[in-house]
């Protein structure tokens, strides 16, 4: 059976996704314990942020809680020494993070060891953690944006202006200008996609205020736990996030959570995958939830959920259809789950680890990200798609003990 095959093929492999590199090396951030990367060779070869989140699902599912802990224990070592978590264990990733998943990661591992003494010191960095978003991250709305601390217009920036069409400006602050929505698209892990274009900078995204609220709900709970006598301040922080993501994101007229231009003062138009992260995060009503479930359609295709819809004003990005990542699989998986679209859990669930099964069969190898509509790998990229066990492998683990215990 090609699933035992493939689910053997992550067992076997998970060993060879993990690095020990104590010591500064050229641009490598030397971290204090043995870590795990996306891919078995080749590129991405440091710890990533986001990314984390989901192979410690798989991680742990495997049984293999101290690696997955050992992962988070070199995120707050990170950010005890910068400030705040970076995209990745490299230096040139210091003047960015990416979305703040960290402390759902704590929250599983601590679940899993009742430590109340590491606890502490994940909640300690978890408030500088949060300290950046809050004082580096800020925008008038009262909610927050990713950004980068860098307006340098790189010679990546020019070529991707070039790729999807977007005319250099000549001058020098409008370059900036641009430059800076790169940096800003490539904090949000969705480096690169329409929903951000031109100028990311400017946006309130959905998903980096939906997963604020998740830190914020994890500080009570852990305020809790830890007797610190500080959960009213995250419950009241968590109280207004959500007012203000309703007033500011719901939008009545198309039923769904939209991304906000705060500079010009409009929500976004493109439906996306982004949507359903209030609901993972349990922010949506009933109503909020099953109006948005109604979009699922637009999203949904034979082998899972695009990125984006198929709309004349995509830019053909990465993050755009008909690109399906894994993470966003799992999102959509357990925003349906959280306000009981078991049918619809499964039904994708099932698509993924098809997608999966399919190009296995095939490479015997699993990939980074699928095209939704023909269940290969022949999708957009920024850079040549590899071979990934990760969060692909993580997703897929999740996706096969969903169906087994529904």
């Amino acid at each position: 059976m090609i699933t035992d095959d493939v689910k053997k093929f992550i067992t076997d492999n998970w060993n060879n996704v993990v690095r020990y590199n104590p010591c500064d090396k050229d641009t490598l951030i030397g971290l204090p314990f043995p870590y795990t990367v996306p891919c078995i060779s080749d590129t991405f070869q440091e710890l990533y942020y986001w990314d984390t989140y989901f192979t410690n699902i798989g991680l742990l599912l495997s049984d293999k809680t101290e690696i997955a802990k050992n992962n988070v224990d070199n995120m707050i070592y990170l950010i005890n020494k910068f400030g705040f978590m970076l995209n990745g264990s490299r230096t040139y990733y210091l003047f960015r993070s990416q979305p703040p998943f960290l402390s759902l990661m704590v929250r599983d591992i601590f679940e899993k060891t009742k430590d109340k003494d590491w606890l502490f010191a994940c909640y300690t960095a978890l408030k500088k953690d949060y300290d950046f978003w809050q004082n580096k991250r800020i925008t008038p709305s009262g909610l927050n944006r990713y950004y980068g601390n860098l307006n340098k217009f790189s010679e990546n920036a020019e070529h991707l202006c070039n790729r999807i069409k977007i005319l250099l400006p000549n001058d020098e602050q409008e370059r900036e200008k641009l430059g800076q929505s790169f940096y800003a698209g490539a904090e949000s892990g969705w480096d690169f996609s329409s929903r951000f274009m031109p100028y990311a900078q400017n946006i309130n995204p959905v998903c980096l205020n939906s997963l604020l609220f998740m830190l914020e709900s994890n500080m009570a709970y852990f305020s809790d736990i830890l007797s610190v006598n500080e959960s009213k301040f995250w419950l009241d922080k968590m109280s207004s996030r959500k007012a203000n993501i309703d007033k500011t994101m719901w939008d009545e007229n198309v039923g769904r959570y939209c991304d906000y231009n705060f500079a010009e003062n409009i929500k976004s138009h493109l439906v996306s995958t982004a949507m359903f992260y209030p609901l993972f995060a349990k922010i949506a009503n009933r109503e909020q939830a099953e109006s948005t479930v109604k979009l699922l359609s637009k999203l949904e295709y034979d082998f899972g959920v695009a990125s984006c819809e198929n709309s004349q004003d995509i830019l053909n990005l990465q993050w755009d259809f008909p690109n399906g990542w894994a993470c966003q699989q799992y999102i959509v998986i357990v925003g349906l789950l959280n306000y009981g679209y078991k049918k619809d859990a499964v039904r994708l669930a099932e698509k993924y680890i098809n997608v999966v099964n399919k190009n296995y069969k095939i490479t015997n190898k699993l990939w980074e990200k699928y095209n939704v509509v023909t269940g290969d790998v022949s999708v957009t990229s920024e850079y040549e798609t590899p071979p990934m066990l990760g969060w692909s492998a993580g997703v897929y683990l999740y996706c096969i003990k969903l169906i087994e215990e529904l």
